[in-house]
């Protein structure tokens, strides 16, 4: 399981964003200062207020607005799955491809912006197809 732990200032739009891209809020572990929203049993997004979350970490928190710490990837069936969920969230008020669009035949990938500012890249990759053009690759090496 992974668990990530996400600054947020507006808890209430946070939920609601997440949950418009298809996430889950999980209330056992959500109170007025936290959320959990679980996009499957094994990836977890903790969504903590500020205040919460400088419990765990005396360093400041950086705007993702204006400064890069993570890229948050996550991983889809197929294309179809990467335009759903970012045109999901395009509609829940985010910020489209704020990295650029790779498409590469085997591999198709497109980002978004959370209400906060924290990108997350949503990608496909066909892996047999992908280990033959890197194989390729090798061999013309």
């Amino acid at each position: 399981m992974i668990f990530v732990n996400l600054p947020v200032t507006d808890l209430e739009e946070s939920k609601a964003f997440y949950s418009a891209i298809g996430a889950t809020n999980n209330p056992q572990f959500t109170d007025e200062t936290a959320a959990m929203m679980s996009f499957s049993e094994a990836v977890n997004v903790m969504l903590l207020t500020h205040e919460k979350y400088n419990q765990f970490t005396s360093k400041k928190i950086v705007d993702a607005k204006s400064q890069s710490e993570v890229l948050l990837a996550l991983s889809r069936d197929n294309r179809g799955a990467v335009d759903a969920i970012t045109e999901k969230a395009r509609q829940a008020g985010a910020v489209i491809d704020p990295t650029p669009q790779q498409d590469y035949g085997f591999m198709y990938g497109r980002s978004f912006e959370d209400p906060d500012g924290h990108i997350w890249e949503v990608m496909w990759m066909d892996v047999e197809a992908a280990q033959a053009a890197m194989a390729g690759e090798t061999a013309e090496a």
